[in-house]
């Protein structure tokens, strides 16, 4: 079944983690149509033994029918601070879907941690939408991107550009319970402790902790999707930070970003 892909994120005022959105369903095409490109021309190579073969008298072999497009069909879709309600942009891109060619959705949320938004709203979204399409297209809700083990590997490769003594993974935080249980274990991947923007324990807490135990260069990973307003605002505690303590060394690194090693991880998400 061919399935079009819906990549869902919170929403924004600020425009940079949209245009981020954009360039990262263009990086899953790029890589999915290189992918099925190969494929292809392996194929072909299979094609043009198999009529050798043919020649000298071997069994008729048949090829593999490909799609006419390599692309897949991939749009982004906002939770909050959107104009239209998420199941009503699901029902649209599916409508589209369907007029493509396409008999399933996968949706997909590019989130970090398994609180509200991921376990009640985004499924009573898609169930919304379910009932609307009255089951024209097929839904299916993919995990969430916070689940993926790859997401330490991403983590460690920036960090190890580093000369850090200790390192404070910075992540949103939830007061849904159990949300932080994620986090913590990548923390424990990165040898890292861990503070939140929203709940206890705070950065600043974790950096007076830090400083009082004598170490005198800290990492601070922000644990999120995309630069915004709340990486803007973690900048800045940082710079405050510096100036509360002129000896520490701080290292802010960035947040994840739309890259190739994003989306390859998003289509192994998709595809397990």
């Amino acid at each position: 079944m061919r399935s079009a892909y819906l990549l869902i994120s919170h929403g924004s005022r600020d425009p940079r983690p949209q245009v981020a959105m954009e360039r990262l369903a263009w990086l899953l095409q790029g890589s999915r149509e290189q992918g099925r490109a190969g494929s292809r021309e392996a194929e072909g190579q299979r094609g043009r033994g198999a009529k050798e073969t043919r020649r000298l008298g071997a069994i008729k072999n048949s090829l593999i029918p490909y799609p006419l497009s390599l692309t897949p069909l991939i749009g982004t879709a906002c939770l909050e601070l959107s104009q239209k309600p998420l199941h009503q942009q699901i029902a649209e891109f599916s409508d589209r879907a369907l007029s493509c060619g396409y008999q399933q959705v996968q949706i997909v949320p590019l989130f970090l941690l398994p609180g509200v938004h991921v376990m009640e709203d985004i499924p009573a979204e898609v169930e919304q939408a379910r009932q609307a399409l009255k089951v024209k297209v097929k839904l299916e809700l993919r995990p969430h991107l916070g689940s993926h083990a790859g997401l330490a590997r991403l983590l460690k490769q920036q960090l190890d550009r580093t000369q850090a003594e200790q390192t404070i993974l910075l992540a949103h935080g939830s007061r849904r319970a159990g949300s932080e249980h994620p986090v913590e274990a990548i923390a424990q991947q990165l040898s890292a402790g861990t503070a939140y923007w929203s709940v206890a324990p705070s950065l600043d807490a974790r950096v007076q902790e830090l400083a009082l135990a004598g170490w005198r260069r800290i990492a601070i990973i922000p644990y999120f999707l995309f630069a915004g307003g709340i990486t803007d605002a973690i900048a800045e505690a940082v710079g405050q930070l510096q100036h509360q303590f002129p000896a520490i060394e701080f290292c802010l690194m960035q947040p994840l970003g739309a890259t190739q090693e994003l989306a390859d991880l998003i289509w192994d998400l998709i595809e397990t």
